[in-house]
């Protein structure tokens, strides 16, 4: 029987109760599709501040690098907020995705036929269903260049370094097309070349590169125009490929159009198998412990873990269609419907298992 190891990086606020209902989905999956996970724990953000004195400490790193994928939950809360910048929760989730090289982040926007209500949108422009991928590159830009703080005209001024290399965009935009081979084979390039010299990089790079990829109907748009449009005609995209900040802005409002950001996941991906996989939400420290977490998005991405990292795609497919029935017979509170109970995360967990 194949054994994964898997490492798991529970964080801080939700992120113990929604990783625990993962982590119990994967097993079920393994018992039902004859493999088995093994799970060693670590720890990341404000937790490893708590117990380590930095939110990334070095044991964590070498025990993501052993195993075969990580998962993770939510990093961050009002409790560190005196922590320095450079010691802040959120600084361990920068700088685990450096660590493991994870330069790719495919964040899926779909709407399940059971929550179209949810949406903010009208039936009429959501149509039968949502189905983007968002694929956001993840350890250049903006958030990993040069910054600091200086003084101007007498006055205190802060600089914050938008810098791509060529070889930074070839390697994310040939996962937006080879993404796009295996969807409907249409990908929007994001970026802002109007005025960002990057951004002109950027599309250069998309425009040579699509020569290698005649059979995928390449477009471009810039960030502010992309962002009207996936609430207008959000149906017109298939991969959108963009850069850290923007990917980072869209994937977040393409959340809210499916109705709930407790319902989308996330995979980050290096050149091997490798990836990390976590919910896009936060860690929403004030229901904490309460019971009200959604723990779908967390569990959705477990099952991207079956699929880009393990080779397991039946148990991946199996785990969705689960979730997906689930909704029929249960939801959370911020996914409630009529005439259906309301769960608590660990009732939804073991409403998911039992559906497996």
């Amino acid at each position: 029987m194949q054994t994964y190891q898997i490492a798991v990086l529970k964080g801080d606020g939700i992120g113990p109760e929604i990783v625990e209902q993962a982590m119990k989905v994967l097993t079920k999956a393994g018992q039902k599709f004859g493999f088995a996970v093994q799970f060693q724990q670590a720890l990341l953000g404000g937790a490893a501040v708590d117990a380590d004195g930095v939110p990334l400490p070095q044991k964590t790193v070498d025990i993501c690098k052993a195993a075969d994928s990580t998962l993770l939950g939510a990093v961050g809360g009002p409790k560190w907020d005196g922590q320095p910048g450079s010691n802040r929760p959120e600084k361990g989730l920068l700088g685990i995705r450096s660590a493991l090289g994870l330069f790719a982040n495919l964040r899926p926007a779909v709407i399940f036929p059971e929550l179209k209500s949810a949406s903010p949108l009208k039936d009429e422009i959501i149509g039968d269903n949502l189905d983007v991928l968002i694929v956001r590159e993840l350890i250049g830009g903006i958030y990993f260049g040069e910054r600091g703080r200086c003084i101007e005209n007498g006055q205190e001024a802060a600089y914050d370094t938008e810098k791509y290399s060529v070889p930074e965009i070839e390697r994310i935009v040939r996962v937006g097309f080879q993404m796009a081979m295996k969807r409907r084979k249409k990908m929007c390039s994001v970026d802002k070349a109007n005025v960002l010299e990057s951004s002109r990089l950027w599309r250069a790079t998309v425009q040579r590169l699509s020569k290698e990829y005649p059979e995928v109907e390449v477009s471009y748009m810039y960030v502010d125009n992309c962002a009207m449009q996936l609430v207008r005609n959000p149906r017109q995209f298939d991969v959108i490929v963009t850069s850290n900040m923007f990917g980072d802005i869209l994937s977040d409002e393409a959340s809210m159009i499916s109705g709930s950001i407790g319902m989308l996941a996330s995979a980050s991906l290096n050149d091997t198998k490798c990836g990390l996989y976590e919910p896009i939400h936060g860690s929403a420290p004030d229901i904490a412990g309460t019971g009200k977490a959604n723990p779908l998005a967390t569990v959705l991405s477990a099952a991207m873990m079956l699929r880009y990292s393990l080779d397991q795609p039946q148990a991946a497919d199996a785990i969705e269609a689960a979730v997906s029935n689930a909704l029929t017979k249960g939801r959370t509170c911020d996914i409630a419907g009529k005439g259906l109970p309301v769960l608590s995360c660990s009732e939804m967990g073991d409403l998911v298992c039992s559906l497996l």
